[in-house]
């Protein structure tokens, strides 16, 4: 369970609320981190300006010029080394033009682009020239960066058997068939990594679906030969996808997630082994996913150190009471009778301290995105609590020295 004070929390979400923050980390003064990502946000895999010094640590930290090393030299509070974003996937109710001011005024850094909901067009993206540029000039003009997108949507339809669940996400003339509905799916994902390169992000984060996770439970007794089959499924479908993300030099970040090909660290290792470990594929992290299935988040991150392109912030909480249980007993989320549910950041269960300290120790230098779901609490005041939550709570850095060096330092002198 997270220890938070929560007096003191309250106090800092209601500075939040009413627009008296202290700055971020790439704030009004100028004085601002330089994130220009490259290829995924694994440990030194941030380019950086003209001029730019690096912090030599685990995870090198690469500042503008005219940032000191130490940023207490300038009085200021330590620089938190991986911007704080928000997905608006569960905000597509309303234009991002709605959004942005109001996602600055709650203290993020950037936004994470949904691939639904008007929020981010590919094939706007791809014809029209100036749509990348319209999209990155609104976030700027709320000091504001897209660090990633997504397509959740798309990518479950590339290996889900298909129904009239997901007609809604596909163009009306692919409507109720499905090989038309999974031909588009994969043309629109391999047009995502041209997208994504024209508006100069390097990591697309989304869902594979599954052929098999309704086989989960092996009765009728599932042979294995049925579970290689969907893994080598997964292979043929995905392999020519991926050659498009390495052509475009943008890696795909698999949401490990039920219904998911891979949803837990054994089915992650067997997704990486199906296509022969390649680059081009990694994982957008989630604890929420993770922590309902007890599974621990920190021995994912072990796991996969290097395969961890993007981090979703999201907290759950298990309700277990003895009648309810962990499969949901089909009540929706919300239901206070399930046995889990999502929670606001800080809200739920997961140990965000020791996931920082993960991601410190793995050199994870990327954004912390905050994926919001919480059917208890108001989404905007939610969403406010959570981005000073992030900051205050997994923005901290690795000291780059053992706590008692300066006791061999005192002693040299």
């Amino acid at each position: 369970m997270v220890d938070l004070n929560l007096s003191g929390f309250y106090c800092l979400t209601q500075r939040a609320l009413e627009g008296n923050r202290p700055e971020s980390h790439n704030g009004e003064s100028g004085n601002e981190v330089c994130l220009a990502p490259m290829v995924g946000f694994h440990r030194r895999s941030w380019d950086a300006r003209p001029g730019s010094r690096v912090i030599p640590g685990p995870a090198d930290i690469r500042l503008a010029p005219g940032v000191p090393p130490n940023p207490q030299e300038a009085g200021r509070p330590p620089l938190m080394n991986r911007p704080v974003t928000l997905f608006t996937g569960q905000w597509a109710d309303q234009p991002l033009e709605h959004w942005v001011p109001k996602i600055k005024s709650w203290g993020y850094d950037g936004i994470e682009l949904p691939c639904w909901g008007g929020h981010f067009d590919v094939q706007a993206a791809l014809k029209d020239d100036s749509y990348c540029q319209k999209r990155r000039d609104l976030l700027a003009q709320h000091g504001l960066k897209c660090f990633a997108i997504s397509t959740h949507l798309v990518g479950q339809l590339v290996l889900d058997p298909l129904d009239a669940r997901t007609d809604d996400w596909v163009p009306a003339e692919c409507r109720g068939d499905s090989e038309k509905k999974r031909a588009w799916a994969i043309q629109e994902l391999k047009d995502t990594a041209r997208a994504a390169k024209k508006l100069g992000v390097s990591v697309v984060n989304g869902f594979t679906g599954s052929s098999i996770w309704h086989l989960f439970y092996s009765f009728p007794p599932v042979p294995d030969a049925m579970i290689e089959e969907g893994f080598r499924l997964f292979a043929e479908r995905w392999n020519p996808i991926l050659d498009v993300f390495d052509e475009c030099g943008v890696k795909f970040a698999l949401e490990v997630h039920p219904t998911e090909i891979a949803f837990d660290i054994y089915t992650a290792e067997r997704a990486l082994a199906a296509i022969n470990r390649r680059p081009a594929f990694g994982f957008n992290f989630d604890p929420s996913h993770l922590h309902w299935q007890m599974v621990d988040p920190v021995k994912f991150l072990e796991t996969f150190p290097d395969r961890i392109y993007h981090v979703h912030v999201k907290d759950a909480a298990r309700t277990l009471d003895g009648k309810s249980g962990i499969l949901a007993s089909h009540l929706n989320f919300g239901d206070p009778r399930r046995g889990w549910d999502f929670r606001s950041p800080g809200r739920g269960q997961i140990d965000f301290d020791a996931i920082a300290r993960a991601l410190n120790v793995i050199g994870y230098n990327g954004p912390l995105s905050v994926e919001w779901e919480d059917a208890g609490m108001d989404r905007e005041y939610g969403a406010a609590e959570a981005a000073e939550f992030v900051k205050r709570r997994m923005g901290f850095t690795p000291s780059g020295r053992a706590f008692d060096a300066a006791f061999a330092e005192a002693q040299a002198r």
